[in-house]
């Protein structure tokens, strides 16, 4: 009897993880540079961390994020809650090719902003009459969400030599 509660619970812990992490979760951002904030004595201050990131599914482009970051008490143990506050800037890093036929507002990033109730999440969509990769970066909470966010623009240029591909001949449906 207690090894089918142990089991449960193993099962359960495990869905936890799996969906904590999300299906943009793999691949880490780099961190450029922070800048303190908030100067606090005998504990780490607040920061506005600077993050880049590649678009896994469009070779070419890289957005660069910045967030706020606590310090004091609750930053050094990890329960501070993270506001909502972060910027996003994309651009074309190089010739564009897409991996994969994409959706509009497919989840490019994902982080979780808090223990259990916020995440942030930067997604893609295509202006095809534009020709334009369009990425906005949000936070939402379970219970409640935030209308803060920010986005930013990727035009479709040539490269060298290479011509611009159209963004809507990869779009899904």
């Amino acid at each position: 009897m207690w090894f089918r509660s142990l089991t449960y619970v193993g099962v359960a812990l495990g869905l936890a993880t799996a969906l904590a992490a999300g299906p943009a979760a793999a691949q880490e951002p780099d961190r450029i540079f922070d800048k303190s904030t908030v100067w606090r004595p005998l504990t780490p201050n607040d920061k506005l961390v600077v993050y880049g990131i590649d678009d896994p599914a469009v070779s070419g482009v890289a957005c660069w994020y910045t967030q706020p970051e606590k310090g004091g008490i609750k930053g050094t143990l990890g329960i501070a809650e993270d506001v909502s506050d972060i910027s996003l800037a994309c651009r074309q890093t190089g010739p564009i090719q897409f991996k994969d036929k994409l959706k509009q507002g497919e989840v490019v990033f994902s982080e979780r902003r808090s223990l259990i109730f916020k995440s942030m999440q930067i997604v893609r969509g295509c202006d095809a009459r534009r020709n334009t990769l369009i990425y906005m970066v949000y936070s939402d909470k379970v219970i409640q969400g935030s209308p803060k966010n920010s986005t930013s623009a990727v035009p479709l240029a040539p490269w060298g030599t290479e011509a611009a591909p159209k963004c809507a001949d990869f779009m899904k449906g």
